[in-house]
């Protein structure tokens, strides 16, 4: 296939941190460009979050994006979060990049140390082995002293740390524009173009 005709590969993992609804915005705004291929991976802990925070009740055995009140698309490819023999687990696959949103301590800590006990932090591992973007939205606060240790590490082996804190110069109507704030950020540094909020122009 001619590389121009091939599509993107980006990865979405959403694991146990509070912000679910930004991982399923992230997931909806992919899955509407056709020159994205989607790889998504949900942990056990955000299966309990989605349903939590968003009433969103996910099988991760057998995953329907149904479930998350999106519909069907042949460019989403679901792997399951303990098989870590998956096409992701591998640097070979060339997964251009890697958002994981929201990223929970323990998924920041077990990334930072080069733990991979699951295919989320086996595919955040490849990336950052194979020096491709990964863009990590920590939920959290306050932030404690390992945290911060944790994010600084990542930071300086090339990972994004963009935190889910949205702003509030544009004048945010619902919790809806907030969300969309940083489901924007994270976007950019996927190198996606999308018009989900205003940008600063200044005076």
């Amino acid at each position: 296939m001619n590389q121009s005709l091939k599509k993107r590969r980006i990865a979405l993992a959403i694991t146990g941190a509070s912000g679910a609804a930004y991982g399923r915005r992230v997931l909806e705004e992919l899955l509407k460009r056709d020159a994205i291929e989607t790889h998504l991976l949900i942990s056990p802990s955000a299966k309990k979050v989605l349903l939590i925070e968003e009433g969103f009740d996910v099988n991760l055995d057998r995953f329907d994006a149904a479930s998350l009140g999106l519909a069907a698309s042949p460019n989403l490819v679901y792997h399951h979060y303990d098989n870590v023999a998956g096409a992701v687990a591998s640097g070979s696959y060339q997964i251009e990049a890697m958002a994981i949103v929201p990223c929970s301590m323990g998924s920041v800590a077990a990334i930072a140390h080069g733990i991979s006990d699951n295919l989320i932090e086996r595919a955040a591992d490849v990336m950052l082995k194979e020096r491709r973007r990964l863009i990590l939205v920590p939920r959290e606060t306050p932030y404690s002293t390992i945290h911060l240790k944790n994010m600084l590490t990542l930071s300086e082996l090339g990972a994004i740390i963009l935190p889910g804190s949205p702003g509030f110069y544009h004048q945010p109507a619902s919790v809806s524009d907030m969300v969309d704030f940083v489901v924007a950020r994270v976007l950019d540094h996927l190198h996606i173009e999308h018009d989900l909020s205003k940008r600063w122009g200044g005076k």
